[in-house]
């Protein structure tokens, strides 16, 4: 599997997770939990990876976007430090909801960019075989990666 379509795989898993969490009920306490439980493991592998393995190497095939590196870098400790704070956030407390939903909308907006402004200009730059390559590495990584969202390199950045 080639980096990019693992990425939008990890995508697509967290959109579900997403839809799923929407669609839960107000007093739907333990559902919201363990939705957000699954959210917070996902999103901290997958920016990890990204960080450590696909970042650099996109940024070194297509240099011109490196701009776009650094804002979803920063985008990442945005979202990396709202899943710490869900993580130890009651589902019950009037702040859950509005923090998932604000969660939610970073990360969208972030795919958004990346599915539509940035992958295509990778894919071009990097070709089949070093994308496949890379999606070995980051597949192989996962099991390497924190499950805390605070030990991402750019949470503390």
């Amino acid at each position: 599997m080639d980096a990019i379509v693992l990425l939008k795989d990890d995508h697509r898993t967290v959109e579900k997770l997403f839809k799923e969490f929407e669609k839960s009920g107000d007093r739907a306490y333990k559902q919201k939990r363990d939705i957000a439980d699954k959210v917070v493991q996902e999103l901290t592998v997958h920016t990890w990876i990204e960080e450590k393995i696909f970042y650099p190497a996109a940024r070194a095939a297509v240099p011109e976007t490196g701009d776009h590196v650094l804002e979803s870098v920063e985008e990442h400790h945005v979202v990396l430090w709202m899943l710490s704070e869900l993580a130890g956030l009651d589902p019950q407390d009037e702040r859950f909801d509005a923090k998932m939903t604000v969660l939610i909308e970073n990360v969208r907006h972030h795919v958004e960019e990346e599915e539509k402004e940035w992958f295509p200009e990778v894919r071009k730059a990097m070709g089949r075989n070093r994308l496949t390559e890379l999606g070995e590495q980051m597949r192989t990584a996962r099991t390497d990666a924190p499950r805390d969202p605070l030990k991402v390199p750019s949470a503390q950045d």
